[in-house]
């Protein structure tokens, strides 16, 4: 959509309509928000009543409707869409109502708000505590770059020019597009860099930045892998690293991805494609839109956005996919229990493992939960349950939609996300502080 609207800037007016589906979506700050964090160029309505869904007769997200010069609908588009088809319909259509006279090409004077960059972090995304190295690696995702600290906050290396981009070479001279998920093995940082659809490879002791796969355009055809490089990827959101492999959340096609780095090759690894919340071997499986991804050294652990659900699977072959808590794409809420008809999340986007349980970012709740993986039971461990920034005790701390957990040296670190910061709790209190990022 970007794309089409820079090309057809004089011709194409674009209106978003945000129709919501989680409760938390509902709140115009929230949309506020996302439409920051995306760089949204266009005005947007809150349809948080569903008055224009149906007045539309809407029935999929998304849906895209074709409105001519004198108001009148002339086509529907229902799902996602490549460029190349689209952007010659567009010009079919400039064509057609040119010839009529009925373009109007005067500006239309708006002004998108943007936000006053906080410094030092802006929607920061993920989080990668290192315990051994006694580092941590920052996805400054708004910032479209990843920070190197200390695990109290001093800032050792930036990486990536700052501006949004695809481009190798060193720390300064690299761009990242709003980069997600992180891994490390000795001293190779994984990074997921999302909008790019690609995986990178930063060399920490050289200092340089390599593009380990996809080739920056976002796949839309068959599901299917092949050469590291010639394989384009669909929005990569989170890695992991297991005995030698990397598995890749790949949120933009509803799969696990993998990749032993140095062989060449990636293919999908759990998952149809199919958007579903359906159990089984691996490869009959449906997900939805997996977003965080942790191990035990076993087992793989994802957090399956769009279903609020957390999911396990066994990697190997003849292995499975269960679900843990969730029981579907629109089961959602804020509830404690056991099992998954009991317990409530409401579109968690990261976790992590530590001691036999799984720390949960309960995005849309404002929370981080405790889950065990064994018995499904989940209980709230950090958070008041509404969106803001407060420190303090545990169940008085609040979030704005936290993203990214990771644990080190008894302590949570926390991508919180919408508060652009990074939160820390203490395993033993609950205390929750904000880090405070120096020598940036």
């Amino acid at each position: 959509m970007r794309k089409l609207e820079r090309k057809w800037s004089r011709e194409l007016a674009v209106v978003g309509v945000h129709s919501p589906k989680f409760s938390s979506e509902r709140e115009t700050e929230a949309v506020r928000a996302a439409i920051l964090r995306l760089n949204v160029g266009h005005p947007v309505a809150n349809d948080r009543d569903f008055r224009v869904w149906q007045a539309y007769a809407v029935r999929a997200w998304p849906t895209l409707m074709f409105i001519d010069p004198e108001g009148k609908v002339i086509g529907r588009h229902e799902g996602e869409f490549p460029l190349e088809p689209f952007d010659d319909l567009i010009r079919q259509m400039v064509e057609e109502f040119d010839a009529a006279g009925m373009i109007d090409r005067r500006p239309l004077a708006l002004e998108p708000e943007r936000l006053a960059a906080p410094a030092p972090l802006m929607f920061p995304g993920k989080v990668l505590a290192d315990e051994a190295g006694g580092r941590l690696f920052i996805s400054d995702t708004g910032h479209n770059r990843i920070l190197i600290a200390d695990l109290d906050g001093k800032v050792e290396a930036v990486i990536g020019r700052g501006d949004g981009g695809l481009g190798d070479g060193s720390f300064d001279d690299a761009a990242f597009y709003q980069p997600q998920g992180l891994a490390l093995e000795g001293d190779t940082l994984y990074v997921a860099d999302t909008e790019n659809h690609a995986l990178r490879a930063v060399d920490l002791a050289r200092r340089r930045v390599a593009t380990l796969a996809g080739t920056g355009a976002q796949l839309m055809g068959p599901r299917v892998g092949g050469p590291a490089g010639a394989t384009p990827l669909s929005s990569p959101w989170d890695l992991v690293l297991l005995e030698g492999t990397l598995y890749i959340a790949m949120a933009g096609t509803h799969q696990l991805w993998a990749m032993r780095p140095g062989s060449g090759e990636i293919r999908p690894h759990t998952g149809t494609g199919r958007e579903a919340l359906e159990d089984g071997p691996r490869e009959a499986a449906a997900m939805n839109q997996p977003s965080g991804l942790t191990t035990d050294g076993q087992l793989l652990y994802v957090a399956d956005s769009e279903a609020s659900a957390i999911r396990v699977v066994e990697p190997g072959p003849g292995g499975t996919i269960r679900t843990i808590v969730g029981e579907g794409l629109f089961e959602f809420g804020d509830r404690d229990g056991v099992g998954p008809a009991d317990v409530r999340l409401q579109h968690p986007l990261g976790v992590v493992w530590h001691a036999g349980l799984l720390s949960v970012a309960d995005t849309y709740n404002h929370k981080i939960k405790k889950l065990d993986p064994r018995t499904a039971e989940c209980r709230t461990l950090l958070g008041a349950g509404e969106p803001g920034h407060a420190d303090g005790a545990a169940r008085a701390a609040r979030f704005s939609e936290p993203s990214g957990v990771s644990v080190a040296a008894g302590r949570i670190f926390i991508a919180d996300t919408n508060n652009h910061a990074i939160r820390v709790a203490s395993l033993p209190t609950g205390d929750v502080t904000t880090l405070v990022l120096r020598g940036l």
